[in-house]
């Protein structure tokens, strides 16, 4: 069992505190604003111009001015407000995006994160990722767990170019909920029908299991009989 691509963007929406401002990457990431809950204000920001972000626009009710860091079309919420760019990276850079909800290629047990390959790929270049690995507190990784060949995704020590050391906090992946501490990588949630060992095998690093590690609480509409590909 794993969670779908919709699991992994409830699953970190649930952790995002009341009143943070985030930014969401490409992939993964764009789906969290689609799951936070009504009445509770977090407020999302693209680094093309907008503070204010909502959900993915449904289908046609897309407004052809507004979209993403992705080229998606998005909502806006009520105040939202619209800037250039290089005010958007001063928000990024000032420190003032409390939490960075990233997609990744490879994670360390360190928290390096690489989420870009090199030229000739269809993995595009490292972009603004760099500036919010090094900008924001807070790096949030959402991907799946393994490639779509089996092989881990988090491993002892990056191997593809790094966008950023020493940055991830969290990892959600469609397998489980690990934390970067200094003591190494600490399983505490496992997605359904899972259990520690059955994570570790998929984990190149080592997993310390926290003392309250569980299962994790998503609706089933969210759990897959098989795990997703990249």
């Amino acid at each position: 069992m794993s969670l779908t691509r919709e699991g992994i963007a409830y699953r970190v929406a649930c952790d995002l505190p009341e009143g943070a401002y985030v930014n969401l990457g490409i992939g993964i990431p764009t789906l969290v604003s689609g799951f936070i809950p009504e009445g509770k204000e977090i407020f999302f920001h693209s680094e093309n111009g907008i503070l204010g972000m909502g959900a993915i626009a449904e289908p046609g009710h897309e407004d052809i001015d507004l979209i993403n860091a992705g080229k998606q079309y998005v909502t806006v919420r009520p105040g939202a407000s619209f800037f250039d760019h290089p005010t958007s990276f001063s928000m990024i850079r000032g420190g003032h995006i409390d939490y960075a909800v990233l997609g990744a290629l490879e994670v360390a047990a360190n928290g390096d994160l690489a989420n870009w390959r090199t030229p000739g790929e269809k993995v595009p270049g490292v972009g603004g990722a760099m500036d919010l690995a090094f900008g924001s507190p807070n790096v949030l990784v959402t991907m799946t767990h393994t490639t779509n060949k089996g092989k881990p995704k988090i491993l002892n020590k990056c191997t593809l170019p790094l966008t950023a050391p020493h940055c991830v906090k969290r990892i959600y992946t469609d397998m489980a909920l690990i934390y970067v501490t200094p003591e190494g990588l600490e399983l505490r949630e496992y997605a359904p029908g899972l259990d520690a060992k059955t994570v570790q095998s998929h984990t190149e690093a080592p997993l310390r299991v926290s003392p309250d590690c569980r299962e994790m609480k998503v609706p089933a509409k969210f759990v897959a009989a098989a795990q997703v590909a990249t």
